[in-house]
């Protein structure tokens, strides 16, 4: 069992959540490791579960899984996290995209389908249920899109010319995690270079009202 898939499910739905939980330990090769029945207690509890992958739901009390996914990516990059929901509509799944989980899944997808997706994330590849798979092309057609609200921010202070430690300490976040949303930032919109970064943020309006911005 030392190589198998760690999971951890987070649903606010007792009895969904055992379902799943049951479907997972049939399946050789994924261990579930718990599940949890909100946003806020996953970002509590990261550390004590270490999963390989978490499935996500979207409405949850207290936090939902919007918010947890960029603070548990903040918190630990590698964590692969897979928006499992009800909700098929292209803007839940392309929102559930730019917030930087890996893949969406439908809740009503056949059981081994689930499994699938694990295995397809852990492996650092992006998966869609056929229901999902329209949703990701729009993100596509703009880079800014594809940020989330927090690399957004980020984008806004670097283009101002704010170093990686003035925009931690601005944000109460590590230099790291800084240089960490950065090259993600680099990587989605193609640029390489921060004037780059300060010439798409004033060509695309980022720079503008920047007094309310902070």
């Amino acid at each position: 069992m030392t190589d198998s898939i760690r999971v951890l499910i987070v649903d606010d739905h007792p009895m969904v959540a055992q379902g799943i939980q049951s479907v997972l330990e049939d399946h050789e090769g994924i261990s579930v490791v718990g599940t949890l029945g909100t946003g806020r207690a996953v970002i509590d509890q990261l550390d004590s579960f270490d999963p390989d992958v978490i499935l996500m739901d979207l409405n949850m009390p207290e936090m939902g899984g919007l918010t947890a996914t960029e603070l548990l990516l903040e918190k630990r990059p590698g964590t692969r996290i897979l928006i499992l929901s009800m909700h098929d509509s292209p803007e839940y799944i392309s929102s559930a995209l730019s917030h930087g989980a890996m893949g969406y899944v439908l809740k009503d997808v056949p059981t081994e389908e689930i499994a699938k997706a694990v295995e397809t994330v852990m492996k650092g590849e992006r998966y869609l249920c056929i229901g999902a798979e329209g949703a990701i092309a729009p993100k596509r057609a703009d880079g800014a899109g594809a940020l989330t609200g927090r690399e957004q921010t980020i984008l806004l202070q670097l283009a101002q010319g704010l170093s990686n430690k003035e925009v931690a300490n601005a944000l109460d976040i590590s230099v790291r995690t800084v240089e960490t949303h950065r090259k993600n930032i680099k990587r989605k919109l193609g640029i390489s270079s921060t004037a780059g970064l300060t010439r798409y943020a004033l060509e695309h309006g980022v720079l503008q009202g920047t007094g309310n911005a902070l």
